[in-house]
């Protein structure tokens, strides 16, 4: 045997001693026993780092899986950072382990000396980024792998207290200093492990309601909607929020209606991956709804169809809904917010309205954060379908929400159709004619190992590209040293110009070996939107040709 693989057996014997799993325990037993020092070296060849969006892995035993250890160890760098006597609240999908990983959290806190609050079940992420606020407490925990697949499961970290970033995930330099916490920690086995933790009353999902249910949402409730959780945990409470606000209640996807953590239906449950809508459509035909809505698993997300025409894109929903919410909230104080990598439409719905757009770093624990002391972030959207909605007084959840989305998209809906039939769709061509059509896409570009993605981003700094096929690179806005006032981020975003004018965003996977390209074509519409839009796909397809030449 040689030195690496004895040492991870040593490794692997010392967790058992002290996991107090017993699934674990066999499932890593079973391995020694085999001698299997591939499935070892995946175990303990790495560990799951924890950062700004907490940890997120597959399932099973070992420092590189999610298990109790992980977690546990996890609660433990948390209560650390927090000093005793604090509060914190927990909250769990329906994923596998997830109500286990959440007790045992519960546990670590408590006996660490601080006030642990359980959520009562399985919930949407929001409704614990909403608690963390309402109950006033100084941290909150969210157990769930958003939308990875059956195997994974994640946790997540909330910032509590007071400002802007109250209820919103934790942001650099915290996630470090927890991270140290993690490391400090000894055996779970010689934490001091507490009970008799509170279970929150169900009067905060009430709570959580009213709050979304207070927004600008308009008087039109003639709406048909298909919907699908796609197996997660937002159903209940999504039907909860129509039935309050007096929308017909959603027509659910049977097959999906109900928390399923091995989500049977789907091959990744993320409603922007290929197939996963499939039955929401295919039912909100045969229903002949006016809208197709569906959330991802924990509910923080939301995808937006209109029937016999697919899925509208993150930034077109993102555009509709910002139109939507400055139309029905008043202030110059607003401001709205969305990414380095979303289309540039919202800049120009600011200036329409008089109130100030602000441009951020990818993620929503930096839009959360958008605007200044004075004023209200009454809109924030990134691309991948999230968004975080506020009215005249007050933002319900410093993160992103799908459930109070649904119910912004349903109300504009209903709001369109009122108006001589319309749909989104109308909406659509209506701000193309007044802004300029602003289509985008992305196109992911896989390599052999993250080494590659490190040498191309250099190389494209040394020698910036002269043109992405036929449109020509007219500036180059590196973000490597920050920009702006954003934080630092290793994302390069060329505008262009010629035939059409476009932008290209490149940036580095932080955790796959892929570039990720953000795609925008902008054109003016002096004729018919859907000729304008074919000749923007067409140049949209002449980008992702040219993104993938990057990689010779």
């Amino acid at each position: 045997m040689g030195d690496t693989a004895a040492s991870l057996r040593r490794q692997a014997e010392a967790w058992l001693e002290q996991d107090p799993d017993p699934r674990t325990r066999d499932e890593l037993r079973a391995i020694l026993d085999a001698g299997d020092d591939a499935a070892l070296a995946e175990r303990f060849g790495a560990r799951l780092e924890f950062g700004t969006a907490g940890l997120r892995g597959a399932l099973g035993a070992g420092p590189n899986r999610m298990n109790r250890v992980t977690v546990m160890r996890a609660a433990a760098g948390v209560a650390r950072w927090l000093g005793p006597g604090r509060c914190v609240v927990i909250g769990y999908d329906a994923r596998h382990r997830s109500a286990d990983f959440a007790e045992d959290s519960a546990a670590v806190l408590t006996g660490a000396g601080c006030t642990a609050l359980l959520l009562p079940r399985p919930l949407p992420t929001p409704v614990l980024a909403y608690a963390v606020r309402s109950l006033g407490a100084d941290a909150g925990i969210m157990v769930t792998a958003s939308h990875n697949p059956p195997q994974d499961n994640g946790y997540k970290v909330y910032m509590g207290g007071e400002g802007p970033g109250a209820g919103s995930q934790i942001v650099a330099p915290t996630d470090a200093e927890i991270s140290a916490e993690i490391d400090a920690v000894g055996p779970v086995s010689e934490l001091k492990l507490g009970s008799g933790w509170t279970v929150v009353d169900e009067e905060i999902v009430e709570r959580y309601l009213d709050a979304i249910t207070a927004l600008p949402l308009g008087s039109d409730r003639a709406i048909s909607v298909t919907y699908t959780p796609l197996h997660g945990v937002g159903g209940s409470t999504l039907r909860t929020a129509f039935e309050r606000v007096g929308f017909p209640a959603p027509r659910v996807v049977p097959e999906q209606a109900e928390p399923d953590p091995d989500f049977p239906t789907v091959a990744f449950p993320n409603p922007e991956e290929p197939g996963a809508m499939d039955l929401a459509l295919a039912a909100g035909r045969c229903n002949g709804s006016d809208l197709v809505l569906a959330n991802d698993p924990d509910a923080d997300r939301l995808a937006v169809a209109v029937p016999g025409h697919g899925l509208l894109t993150g930034d077109e929903v993102g555009g509709l809904l910002a139109e939507y919410i400055l139309r029905h909230t008043a202030g110059g104080d607003r401001v709205v917010a969305t990414t380095i990598v979303s289309a540039g439409l919202l800049p120009k719905i600011a200036t329409d309205y008089g109130v100030r757009s602000v441009e951020t770093l990818t993620g929503f624990k930096w839009l959360a954060r958008a605007g200044g002391p004075v004023e209200r972030n009454v809109f924030s959207y990134e691309e991948a379908l999230g968004y975080c909605l506020g009215g005249d007084t007050s933002r319900p959840v410093a993160d992103k929400d799908g459930i109070s989305a649904a119910l912004a998209v349903a109300a504009m809906a209903a709001e369109a159709k009122r108006d001589g039939g319309r749909t989104l769709l109308d909406l659509l061509d209506d701000q193309a004619r007044r802004y300029g059509l602003h289509r985008t896409a992305q196109v992911a570009v896989r390599v052999r190992d993250l080494s590659l993605l490190a040498s191309t981003m250099h190389r494209l700094r040394a020698e910036p590209p002269r043109a992405f096929g036929p449109l020509e690179v007219e500036a180059v806005e590196d973000f490597a040293e920050g920009r702006d006032g954003l934080p630092a981020t290793d994302a390069l975003r060329y505008r262009l110009g010629g035939p059409a004018r476009a932008r290209v965003t490149l940036r580095p996977s932080g955790t796959e070996p892929k570039l990720k390209a953000y795609l925008e074509v902008i054109l003016p519409v002096d004729g018919e939107v859907a000729d304008t839009r074919a000749v923007a796909d067409a140049h949209i397809e002449e980008l992702k040709a040219a993104v993938r030449e990057l990689f010779p």
